[in-house]
């Protein structure tokens, strides 16, 4: 009787250890949380009372440590101080597009096997989706958080990278939002948020850090690397381009960290530019939170450039111009002797450790166990959940873009279509799909994979490797395309020709890619797909002018759950809607664009053609903003503002502002909330197919000095179900949205008729500026 008890509980008492073992149990195996209330040590400590503001704790911290401990404290593998009971710490983490192993602060294993895997950066920035990119920082911080308390992750992410795609040959430019401005500074403040929480009370759920600050987009081109490299850059474009999505993160995210870059601007390190950091970020802008060097950055200014003459001095010259953090041990190294030299006081580095504390502050660091703390309930059971997983394939499906469908090839039917070539040597891809900064996945599905879901598959690779030196394989997979009723070419790059360290020399697909494709497509007896999966931009005219190939997606990098999406969409169980997030170029414009010109703008007199559909007004394969769908859109204007007055601050702002030249300095205008127009735009889904739509809304000032051509300055998407119709409400702000930048890096709006492009819509408005003196 009782061994058949026992066979009953047997059951239940399985049931309770799973759960139990569901949960986080962040003290096993490791030593105390800081400030642990079970820490007889640390009990009495002022900086350990939660109930005392944090800026007191801080200060209580910092002066119990002695020099030396503050010294190895402003590095990123922090010392433990046993004696005030503080382990040590390892600031780089990474969550670009998941939570990453690349940073030395995330382990993956035991409890934690991997992490849900978003689509690369380019990739979500296509679907143009503010709250996606919000849901998904959401996602990656409840997994950060979930590891942290599980001993396995750190709560640092070095991560948005929101640098300014300006060149198509960036190895890294697959790690941000595009080329555009206005969309990155979009991203990075909505992704900042997803990360760090609702900001409740100033705590923080993960601390983001925005890199690189600042015109970091070269890596290693034609001999020049990031560690040499002087970029020169006009206040123009510094203002107009390569600052604003950092702006946006400090301002608009409250971003915890902002990260200095390798390279040189205008002749000073990034990393060692007070009017960069003390003045611009933490100054202007007012960051609440750290300023972290660049892995060695330090090291590189002193070291590669030469910029000081010791490297005392190059450590001083970082903490007077504001860092705080050095990824790196060159602080840990030089910065006593810094001290003693009298170059810089131990108060300088007191307040660079502030900054570093009141951020673990703002984390909980220092408020014990986290189990008790908000978060502190997530645990394994909380990573690579289903909702999680859906979620980035969610986010696969808004990032593909259909570049071409002629003749309305696309979607295949599975009723009509019962076999499909799948060629190409990404055909099969996993651990391409998730691009670079990425983690271990939660699993993988191939575009072989998803298409296999649908119809009955046969697979050649046609090529060993995107480098695809040879065309010993091009038979099979003219013989495959001969015997299917349709084949898909999934083709394109990967780490091993775009990546950090990595740019590219050209924009052709590698190797004798395009032949395969070529010779594919003549062999195929039915309708050709041709899918690139890429981070930049690739040349396909020769596939655009290909009548053969009937037609073409780009799929970024997308994510684990890649070849689900890609296969929906071929298929028609989601209507694509992504745009693209750069300029598709032909090759030729590399041999007038030398990567280290930072010019935004164009230069007729030396037949420089600028960058960017800003200031590009020559050939490109697709533009800026490029995308089909399986439904057409049209739009209509139910309410649209004609003419808007901007209001002068001051008398000084009368006298000063320039108005002979009809362009009113925006820090001399009024602008507030009378300074928001809103549009009402209707948008109808002409087609037969449920889909989600795009509205870009893009600004020209008015003819004249005015270089841009034209500027987006908002965007909303919207789901329309075929066949009806809603009403889309976009603001458009005259401060923000109308002003262009000068010369001298001075933001001005143009008295005028300005023209906003809103969709497929022209409308203008009339722009004046009233005397409206307050003095």
């Amino acid at each position: 009787m009782a061994s058949q008890n026992h066979k009953k509980l047997l059951p239940i008492l399985l049931v309770l250890l799973c759960v139990a073992l569901s949960f986080p149990r962040p003290t096993q195996g490791r030593v105390p949380f800081a400030c642990d209330p079970s820490n007889g040590l640390t009990r009495g400590f002022k900086f350990c009372n939660t109930h005392v503001p944090i800026h007191v704790r801080v200060q209580d911290l910092i002066a119990r440590l002695t020099l030396p401990e503050k010294i190895r404290l402003v590095v990123n593998n922090a010392i433990a101080v046993p004696r005030l009971g503080i382990q040590g710490y390892e600031w780089w983490s990474e969550a670009l597009h998941g939570v990453s192993n690349v940073g030395p602060g995330t382990k993956f294993g035991g409890a934690f096997p991997g992490a849900t895997m978003f689509p690369q950066v380019i990739s979500t920035a296509a679907s143009f989706n503010q709250s996606l990119w919000r849901q998904i920082g959401r996602v990656v911080s409840d997994e950060a958080r979930a590891m942290y308390n599980g001993g396995q992750a750190g709560l640092t992410y070095w991560s948005p990278n929101v640098n300014i795609f300006r060149d198509p040959r960036w190895g890294r430019g697959q790690e941000t939002p595009g080329e555009d401005p206005t969309l990155a500074a979009k991203y990075a403040a909505s992704y900042v948020q997803g990360l760090q929480g609702d900001g409740a009370g100033n705590r923080l759920k993960v601390a983001a850090c925005c890199k690189h600050y600042t015109a970091y987009d070269l890596d290693n081109w034609n001999g020049v690397d990031r560690f040499h490299f002087n970029a020169k850059v006009s206040k123009q474009d510094l203002e107009d381009t390569y600052d604003v999505p950092f702006k946006a993160c400090v301002l608009e995210g409250h971003v915890a960290s902002v990260m200095c870059s390798y390279n040189q601007v205008n002749g000073k390190p990034t990393c060692a530019d007070p009017d960069l950091l003390r003045n611009t970020i933490r100054g202007q802008w007012g960051l609440n939170g750290y300023i972290v060097s660049d892995c060695d950055s330090v090291g590189v200014f002193y070291d590669n450039q030469h910029y000081t003459r010791t490297p005392e001095e190059a450590a001083a010259e970082a903490i007077k111009a504001g860092l705080d953090l050095d990824c790196g041990p060159f602080l840990a190294i030089h910065t006593d002797a810094a001290i003693r030299k009298g170059l810089i006081s131990e108060n300088d580095l007191n307040l660079a450790l502030a900054n570093l504390i009141t951020v673990q502050m703002r984390l909980g660091m220092f408020d014990g166990e986290p189990s008790a703390q908000p978060y502190g309930n997530l645990g394994p059971r909380d990573v690579c959940t289903p909702a999680h997983q859906n979620l980035a394939l969610q986010a696969a499906r808004e990032s593909i873009v259909l570049l071409q469908n002629k003749r309305n090839s696309l979607p295949l039917s599975p009723a009509r279509i019962r076999t499909v070539g799948v060629i190409g040597p990404n055909s099969d891809a996993t651990v391409t799909m998730i691009g670079n900064y990425a983690g271990v996945a939660c699993g993988y599905t191939s575009p072989l994979q998803g298409i296999a879901r649908y119809v009955k598959t046969s697979h050649q690779v046609g090529c060993r490797n995107v480098a695809c030196r040879g065309n010993e394989l091009f038979g099979a997979a003219e013989t495959v395309a001969k015997q299917v009723d349709a084949t898909v070419l999934v083709m394109g790059l990967d780490q091993s020709i775009e990546a950090e360290t990595r740019d590219r020399l050209g924009l052709l697909l590698p190797g004798l890619q395009q032949e395969l494709v070529a010779r594919v497509a003549r062999a195929a007896r039915g309708p050709v797909i041709l899918v690139i999966m890429s981070g930049g931009p690739v040349d396909v005219t020769f596939a655009v002018n290909d009548p053969k190939i009937s037609a073409i997606l780009w799929v970024g990098y997308p994510g684990q759950a890649g070849g689900t999406a890609i296969a929906d969409v071929i298929f028609g169980q989601t209507n694509p809607g992504g745009r693209l997030p750069m300029t598709w170029y032909p090759e030729g414009y590399l041999s007038k664009v030398p990567m280290t010109i930072m010019d935004m703008r164009p230069n007729p007199a030396t037949g420089y053609p600028g960058r960017t559909y800003r200031f590009y007004k020559g050939p490109v394969v697709f533009p800026f903003g490029h995308g089909l769908g399986y439904s057409r859109f049209s739009h209509s204007l139910a309410m649209a503002p004609k003419e808007v007055s901007v209001s002068l601050a001051t008398l000084r702002a009368l006298t000063n502002s320039s108005l002979s030249s009809e362009a009113v300095r925006v820090s001399h205008a009024i602008c507030d909330e009378t300074s928001e127009m809103e549009f009402h735009v209707d948008v109808k889904n002409e087609g037969s197919m449920d889909g989600t739509h795009t509205l870009l809304v893009f600004s020209k000032p008015p003819p004249g000095k005015w270089s841009q051509i034209k500027q987006l300055v908002n965007f909303e998407k919207t789901h329309v179900p075929a066949g009806s119709k809603q009403r889309v409400k976009v603001g458009v702000h005259v401060c923000r949205h109308l002003s262009v930048v000068d010369q001298f890096g001075i933001r001005r709006i143009p008295s005028g008729q300005h023209e906003l492009h809103i969709g497929d819509l022209k409308h203008s408005i009339s722009v004046q500026t009233v005397q409206q003196i307050k003095n």
